[in-house]
């Protein structure tokens, strides 16, 4: 898939969509298009790569408990 994107230069240019994180953790380019419309790399509404891990307790049911709850139905 096709992206379309902007150059800080101003070039507008179509990517790879698997380039388009590369680019912006790169700073490469200043916006991008969603489906909703054109998004600012430099606004903090997008996702980043480079986020710290979450820390936190685990909330998720482990392998083992989700076993149990598929025998249980």
């Amino acid at each position: 898939m096709l992206i379309p994107v902007v150059y800080p230069n101003g070039k507008h240019d179509l990517v790879k969509d698997f380039l388009l994180s590369r680019l912006i953790d790169d700073m490469s380019i200043i916006k991008f298009k969603r489906n909703s419309g054109w998004v600012s790399t430099t606004a903090n509404d997008i996702r980043r790569s480079n986020k710290v891990a979450y820390d936190g307790p685990k909330r998720r049911l482990q392998d083992s408990e989700s076993a149990e709850m598929i025998d249980f139905f």
